[in-house]
């Protein structure tokens, strides 16, 4: 990756104010302001329910960079497992093919980053699975299958059902308690 990228991402990150996030795809950075209650409260709900199925030598996190030099980008998924050995590589970017899973809760006001620009990079960086959940349409929707440039499976559920996570996770996602966002 571009050195100067990497200067221009920590320039932005230091000139904007505490609570927003910042992230590169290719040339162009994107900056969000702070989740909502709604967000953080479906991302709790997910997340409790990935702990229980995480494998062994892998934890949770948010908020952190997962990089891809070769493709250009450095996203922030609002859930991610990566494994425990990665912790020294967390200021430079840790590679994103290391990761597991990319989880993202959609934000009403850019949904297309999500929806677009991560069901783009996603695949590219080498995530294995990537989960949607979109509080607008109150659907979640799994991307599998990575091939270098898009994902070959979508599956696709609404609030209130289930969706199975395949392995190294396992297990029947419930998506009954997640909350719609207010019209």
């Amino acid at each position: 990756m571009n050195p100067e990228h990497f200067r221009l991402l920590e320039e932005a990150r230091r000139s904007l104010p505490d609570g927003y996030k910042v992230e590169l795809s290719g040339d162009i950075i994107v900056m969000q302001a702070s989740p909502s209650s709604i967000h953080q409260l479906n991302l709790a709900l997910v997340q409790r329910q990935f702990e229980a199925h995480c494998p062994p030598g892998y934890f949770p996190t948010g908020n952190s960079d997962l990089s891809s030099p070769e493709v250009g980008s450095v996203r922030n998924p609002d859930l991610t497992y990566v494994p425990e050995n990665v912790i020294d590589l967390a200021d430079h970017g840790i590679p994103a093919e290391l990761a597991l899973i990319a989880v993202e809760i959609v934000s009403p006001s850019n949904p297309e980053n999500d929806w677009t620009g991560k069901v783009r990079d996603y695949p590219r960086m080498g995530f294995p699975l990537y989960l949607i959940v979109d509080p607008r349409q109150k659907t979640v929707t799994l991307f599998s299958e990575p091939n270098r440039d898009r994902y070959h499976t979508k599956t696709e559920r609404e609030f209130g059902e289930t969706i199975r996570i395949p392995d190294p996770f396992g297990f029947e996602l419930d998506l009954s308690r997640l909350v719609p966002y207010k019209d």
